[in-house]
């Protein structure tokens, strides 16, 4: 049986926090992989609202260097270390991301007690047999990126469509998904032509980017997509101006990549007491739109 997908929602909030809203951070756990997305500061803080186990970090991916999005790296670095963390700590991000955590070291000095390692990345950087990871270019100022986490499906052999095209079953199927191919009645079949995915998922998030055309290809079919909607459609141009989305925006996305479900995040001050109104201009396009809490969290 197919392990679930967790994902919580550590800090949905924007550049500045709130009462009930903390920095951007999003923590997807999947077997044994625990996957931090983005460390605003206090991240350290709602892992333990949120009875999360900071030690189960195997990873971390950074969309860009601003402060609300890395705050929190430096605290976290220091509770690992006094959490006899062992692991290898893995950090990904855009190109610069090298620099900015250089700057943390030199800053409140170098971590020892366990090893990190930084890479700047793009496209397809991290790959084992039961999911990936990739990245997209996004456009905000900084270099920035965008993420999807996908977990590859089983390959099911088709029976209705060995049906149609007359095709009995034997171990001349076992030869499809070894060799990619097989030859039956003097005939060659492809692997493609016979099968189908089963249990495939896919999580992405797009975090502070002003709209742009890789966005919709980059979450195309996403079952989840973690979203950033900073601005209402009333300040539509300060939101081109500071290249970030509006909540219009991100349904348009949503719809466009016919993605299952969408959860806007980085919900600016200026909506606290009224988040309905930004979540009902993206369900006014897309209607399985949410805008999560802090520390809710869903699983597939």
């Amino acid at each position: 049986m197919t392990e679930k997908i967790k994902m919580t929602f550590l800090g949905t909030g924007g550049m500045i926090p709130t009462e009930s809203r903390n920095h951007p951070a999003f923590f997807l756990s999947y077997a044994k992989e625990g996957i931090l997305i983005d460390c605003g500061e206090g991240t350290q803080l709602q892992f333990r609202k949120a009875r999360l186990n900071m030690n189960k970090i195997t990873r971390i991916l950074l969309t860009h260097r601003h402060g609300d999005h890395t705050f929190g790296l430096p605290g976290l670095f220091r509770t690992l270390a006094m959490s006899n963390y062992k692991k290898k700590l893995m950090i990904y991000g855009p190109k610069g991301i090298k620099k900015t955590i250089k700057g943390i070291f030199q800053a409140f000095g170098d971590t020892t007690e366990y090893k990190i390692e930084v890479r700047e990345v793009l496209g397809k950087f991290f790959e084992t047999k039961d999911f990936f990871l990739s990245a997209e270019r996004m456009t905000h100022g900084p270099p920035c990126n965008a993420y999807s986490f996908v977990l590859n499906g089983n390959i099911r052999i088709d029976k209705k469509r060995l049906k149609r095209l007359k095709i009995k079953e034997g171990p001349h199927l076992a030869h499809l998904k070894e060799k990619g191919y097989m030859i039956y009645n003097g005939k060659k079949y492809k692997l493609k032509d016979l099968v189908f995915k089963e249990g495939g998922k896919k999580i992405s998030f797009v975090l502070d980017t002003s709209m742009n055309n890789r966005i919709v290809p980059f979450v195309k079919g996403a079952d989840l997509l973690v979203c950033e909607a900073g601005f209402g459609e009333e300040l539509s141009e300060k939101a081109n101006e500071y290249m970030h989305l509006t909540s219009a925006q991100a349904g348009n996305i949503t719809k466009r990549a016919s993605v299952k479900k969408l959860f806007l995040v980085h919900i600016s001050q200026r909506y606290e007491k009224n988040p309905e109104k930004i979540l009902n201009e993206a369900k006014r396009i897309f209607r399985n739109s949410f805008i999560p809490q802090d520390l809710d969290s869903v699983e597939i």
